[in-house]
């Protein structure tokens, strides 16, 4: 599977920036679902009500996905790979 790679930076309600990514298969053209599965992924963090738009979240790039990440988007839409200051 192909999935597209939205390069996301969330402040944290503490002032630290959150650095992830959110994985979804290539052909999700709705950017706004893309945000809720963010914002979906934001509370599992704590971090829910923080803002969430194109300001934070933009597309990169299309990439081979790995078989765990493509079996986590086949169950529920997306896939979150944390780079930065997510806890």
């Amino acid at each position: 599977m192909k999935v597209a790679v939205w390069d996301t930076y969330v402040t944290r309600k503490d002032g630290k920036v959150m650095h992830f990514d959110i994985l979804v298969d290539e052909n999700t053209t709705d950017t706004k679902q893309v945000f809720e599965y963010g914002k979906s992924y934001l509370k599992t963090v704590l971090q829910d009500g923080q803002p969430l738009t194109s300001n934070e979240c933009r597309f990169c790039h299309i990439d081979k996905a790995p078989e765990e990440i493509e079996n986590q988007i086949l169950k529920n839409g997306f896939s979150i790979i944390e780079m930065e200051n997510c806890y």
